[in-house]
């Protein structure tokens, strides 16, 4: 049975890697896409391609680390589709540097998208999903929330947080709400984030970590399971890990 079939989905981060491999897997089951980033042409392709082939797609330009843009991307959902059945809660920063670096910068940047963007999302979705007594919040989370690797002190801290806020709203939300948390927590994927890391030494690290990483789509196919479920059942949490781990 296909559980996915005409759910509204908000996908942050749609925009590329993990987030459009995503978008267009959810799209074939069935959903109805509602994708989510900061760079306009990848978006317009990403419902294009949907649409090419027999989906549902709609996008909106979304700085996550905005309360308002997220408010406004939640208010769009609505508007275009009634409702919000799912949030995944995708965009995200991974930028290596080591602690005597002082890279402020990029650790700032992190906890603005990786734990403020999170949140935006939360607090953008939730009270449509009250209204609706149904929805599942989806935390893109990581390995590195559940260990922590050399240059990714701060990255692993903003997934920690993921891990604690999403049990706690699988404690409120799912016991007292019916509104279902998940995490998947995927190891080293090949989005080209290596290369974006602005630290020169934290660049090396993380090229170097980056020769084991896996395809998205292995991560879209965790997606899709976690997300085609029974209303009864909850996928709590998936990690994906490569055969071969540097950490």
């Amino acid at each position: 049975m296909n559980h996915l079939q005409e759910k509204v989905v908000v996908i942050t981060g749609a925009s590329s890697g993990i987030g459009a491999v995503s978008a267009k897997a959810l799209a074939a089951r069935g959903a109805m896409i509602v994708a989510a980033a900061r760079g306009q042409e990848a978006l317009d392709q990403l419902v294009a391609d949907i649409e090419k082939d027999g989906g549902t797609a709609v996008a909106r330009l979304t700085d996550v680390a905005d309360a308002a843009d997220m408010q406004a991307l939640a208010d769009f959902t609505v508007d275009q589709f009634g409702r919000i059945d799912v949030l995944v809660n995708n965009a995200g920063l991974m930028l290596f540097s080591f602690w005597k670096d002082a890279a402020i910068d990029d650790w700032n940047r992190m906890i603005d998208v990786n734990i403020r963007g999170y949140l935006n999302g939360v607090h953008a979705v939730l009270p449509v999903m009250l209204r609706q007594k149904s929805g599942h919040i989806l935390n893109m989370d990581s390995v590195a929330g559940h260990q922590v690797g050399d240059g990714a002190g701060v990255y692993s801290a903003t997934k920690f947080f993921v891990q604690a806020m999403t049990e706690s709203m699988r404690r409120e939300l799912g016991v007292r709400d019916g509104i279902k948390a998940s995490t998947i927590s995927p190891g080293v994927i090949d989005t080209g984030w290596a290369d974006r890391v602005t630290d020169p030494v934290g660049r090396k690290a993380a090229q170097e970590l980056n020769e084991v990483a896996i395809s998205p789509q292995s991560v879209a196919d965790a997606v899709v399971y976690a997300l085609d479920q029974p209303a009864d059942v909850t996928v709590n949490d998936l990690i994906i890990s490569p055969t071969r781990q540097n950490w």
